[in-house]
């Protein structure tokens, strides 16, 4: 059975990402995950799905809607 990172990393790899950098997006993911459970008081598989999501989206150039309210000119 594979690991939560190691799933994490074949699926950035299938992604498109080098076999060195998606194991780093995996721990990085995984670590930001547990940030925002912890910060936001959400469950940890939860904020995980909206992160991959998130990265889904940005890989296809899609921006994702709850991000497009956001979305204007920086300062």
């Amino acid at each position: 059975m594979m690991t939560e990172q190691e799933q994490l990393t074949e699926l950035c790899v299938r992604l498109g990402a080098p076999s060195v950098q998606a194991s780093t997006m995996a721990a990085q993911l995984l670590k930001r995950a547990d940030q925002i459970a912890a910060e936001r008081g959400v469950a940890r598989e939860q904020a995980l799905k909206n992160l991959l999501e998130l990265m889904i989206k940005g890989r296809a150039g899609e921006v994702p809607a709850s991000w497009a309210a956001r979305s204007g000119p920086l300062s």
